[in-house]
């Protein structure tokens, strides 16, 4: 079946099954990996996208739901004033580890400053709970949040 999408402020035409997660078709057709998969379950948080500017789990999101709704990548998370903000401390803060889990990680934390841009260390665990992290990278990603908080 065919849909027409916009990533990254861009229009694209897809010809895949209507229940085929937002993941496959980010990652499989139009080639953006920036976006991983890790659970495949929306547990981790490593397949992190945003929907209208929403975190949203990619990985469990059907393709025909997604309708007129805007997704943007990690691939173009940067252009954004709070991705912008994250991307520069988490290299300040030398977050990555492994990497793996950074793209959700970066996507959940640009959400969080969107929506809220002086948070607390409590906010900061409510956001990113659910961005699982196998190198423990946690205490680096509360740093950065706040260091790109007061930038």
């Amino acid at each position: 079946m065919a849909f027409t999408i916009k990533v990254n402020d861009q229009t694209h035409s897809v010809d895949v099954d209507d229940d085929t997660p937002l993941l496959w078709v980010l990652r499989d057709v139009l080639g953006m990996t920036g976006t991983k998969f890790g659970c495949g379950l929306a547990l981790c948080g490593a397949c992190t996208v945003h929907v209208d500017g929403i975190a949203t789990r990619s990985c469990v999101m059907p393709i025909d739901s997604i309708g007129e709704s805007q997704i943007t990548t990690i691939e173009a998370i940067g252009a954004t004033a709070e991705g912008a903000k994250i991307q520069k401390a988490w290299l300040d803060r030398e977050v990555v580890q492994c990497g793996y889990c950074q793209s959700g990680q970066i996507m959940s934390a640009a959400e969080l400053l969107a929506s809220n841009p002086n948070p607390t260390d409590a906010d900061i665990d409510d956001a990113m709970s659910g961005n699982i992290c196998r190198c423990g990278t946690y205490v680096r990603i509360r740093e950065a949040i706040k260091q790109a908080a007061a930038s």
